[in-house]
């Protein structure tokens, strides 16, 4: 009978595992250039919960201007009220929590005369095991134990994503002043040479004119 027990036990720790996994919902993670406005859209079922959003701006579509403006994001409701703006940001991170159920907005401008590419994460889940299950006093525990463990992976994959949009930033910013330091070099090295011939042109002429005088 106690083995049975534990059988029964451990079958209902699977499937609860199984359940919660299958409860996350999709995420929207891209990356898009945008040139002036572009808005993208998440259907929140469930009021409550939270809405994990972030993005990066990758780079800018600049060979010799580098900018550090960022872009604005503004947050809308399912009635199209403003939740949550942020201005002026190269890389921000935000969370929602669902007020209202139905299609949010995410409307990204930017202000900058050059294209920039953006990387966008969206991540959202809902816990419904609660509400699917009897709260017997030996399974709360454990589901509770299983809804913490579920929210901090899901957290490191979301900051891992993040991290990732970052160092692909830096990368190609670094790649960008490195480029711009090596062709300011070679302009700087052309001009000195040109200074110099131009020095060593101007300096024989003279040379010549006052030979030229001296035989006078």
């Amino acid at each position: 009978m106690e083995f049975w027990g534990g059988g029964h036990v451990s079958l209902s720790l699977v499937l609860v595992g199984f359940l919660v996994l299958c409860q996350l919902e999709g995420s929207l993670g891209l990356r898009f250039v945008i040139d002036r406005e572009e808005c993208f859209s998440h259907d929140a079922k469930y009021m409550g919960d939270t809405i994990h959003v972030s993005f990066v701006v990758i780079k800018v579509d600049s060979t010799w201007h580098y900018t550090d403006d960022g872009v604005d994001l503004v947050i809308k409701g399912p009635g199209g009220e403003q939740i949550h703006d942020i201005r002026g940001k190269t890389s921000e991170k935000y969370d929602l929590v669902v007020q209202k159920q139905g299609v949010h907005q995410f409307c990204f401008t930017n202000k900058s005369p050059y294209h920039e590419t953006i990387d966008f994460d969206v991540h959202a889940a809902h816990f419904t095991y609660y509400d699917q299950h009897a709260k017997d006093e030996h399974f709360t525990p454990l589901l509770e134990q299983i809804q913490k463990l579920e929210e901090a992976l899901y957290n490191i994959q979301f900051e891992q994503h993040w991290l990732e949009a970052e160092t692909d930033r830096q990368a190609i910013v670094n790649e960008g002043m490195s480029r711009r330091a090596t062709h300011k070099a070679l302009i700087e090295s052309a001009a000195l040479i040109g200074a110099s011939c131009l020095q060593v042109f101007l300096l024989k002429r003279l040379f010549e004119r006052k030979l030229g005088s001296s035989r006078v």
